[in-house]
């Protein structure tokens, strides 16, 4: 696997978050990614280790990507939105991060892993609805990382997914401790307005200009304004659409009152907002971010398409960012998606 050049020097980073069934993600461009984080194994007390055989299995066909693509990294991830329940409790304690690390550390040197991403969402702050949180956690967190990294060296990466938002950049992370020991912060830059919102309007977007809006550009330049390298920042990216009900026809749905309905992986917009749908499409060139809105059934539908792709992958060539991870793999076309447009802009 050739690595994706920038400037002809440092690679970028096209960082795949990927769940289930490897010989599905298999059918993929994997040649195309520098790295896989395989998501999410499980947190037993304070022991890192698979949820079954049949995960440990898909995990090392993975693994065995490597052959093939020897600068590919195969990484796993912990927690996830609702998978860290036991985080702000068990990281409370050094015998548990102690614990932690030396199984994690176990773990990669059996089964030729190249590194772990910490996905606690989130630190100090509400995160999962009823997960107990602390302002404690924020140095509990620190001391985590350390933890890890003194027991891994230099021979694992390290990486944690980041609330894309200013909240999480304030209050959950003492960054000039953490990111001298991570190799990489993977940006959720998407889910900027959740489920949880009665309010529609653009889960990922580039740029804001909105009070109190979110976005791409306004968590990095949060940031690099705080000294963290730009080197070490990978944005994010939704391979998935969040659809409304009941949205109202005022500007073709955008920012209106709804309720979140489902979510549309981008493999199948073709069928979802097929020409026969009802859906028409729109680009909110401020936002650098398309929506679609169906007036007849008053759904309203926010995601990342080729188009703010491209727009994203040109934001990380001019800040000279690390790359792009994105959420997640199987929701990509596995021929001419997502991943393939990501390719041509940062190659």
């Amino acid at each position: 696997m050739m690595a994706i050049q920038a400037n002809g020097q440092r690679p970028y980073r096209v960082i795949a978050y990927a769940t289930g069934n490897a010989d599905s993600i298999l059918k993929y461009p994997v040649g195309q990614l520098t790295h896989i984080i395989y998501s999410f194994l499980k947190l037993q007390n304070d022991t890192v280790c698979f949820h079954n055989e049949w995960q440990k299995q898909q995990l090392q066909k993975l693994v065995a990507l490597k052959k093939t693509y020897p600068e590919l990294k195969i990484m796993v991830s912990i927690g996830g939105w609702g998978g860290c329940a036991p985080c702000s409790a068990l990281f409370a304690s050094a015998e548990h991060r102690d614990r932690f690390a030396e199984t994690a550390i176990t773990l990669f040197k059996a089964y030729n892993i190249d590194g772990l991403d910490l996905d606690w969402e989130y630190p100090a702050i509400e995160g999962y609805p009823g997960h107990r949180y602390d302002t404690a956690d924020k140095t509990h967190f620190t001391l985590l990382v350390k933890r890890i990294r003194k027991e891994m060296g230099s021979q694992f990466l390290l990486s944690f997914a980041a609330g894309g938002f200013i909240q999480y950049l304030e209050h959950s992370i003492d960054w000039d401790a953490v990111v001298p020991e991570v190799d990489l912060i993977n940006l959720m830059t998407y889910d900027l307005v959740g489920g949880y919102s009665t309010v529609t309007g653009h889960h990922t977007p580039l740029r804001d200009y909105r009070p109190g809006q979110e976005s791409t550009q306004k968590c990095v330049n949060w940031l690099i304004s705080h000294g963290i390298p730009a080197s070490k920042l990978i944005i994010g990216a939704a391979f998935y659409a969040r659809v409304w009900e009941q949205v109202p026809d005022t500007l073709h749905g955008l920012y209106q009152s709804g309720k979140f309905q489902r979510g549309v992986s981008f493999k199948n917009f073709d069928t979802y907002f097929s020409d026969s749908s009802g859906f028409r499409y729109y680009r909110d060139r401020e936002a650098a971010a398309p929506f679609r809105y169906n007036k007849e059934k008053r759904l309203f539908a926010t995601f990342d398409d080729e188009w703010s792709i491209r727009k994203k992958a040109r934001f990380v060539r001019h800040k000279k960012l690390g790359g792009i991870m994105f959420w997640e793999l199987k929701d990509d076309k596995p021929v001419k998606g997502l991943v393939e447009n990501i390719r041509k802009i940062l190659r």
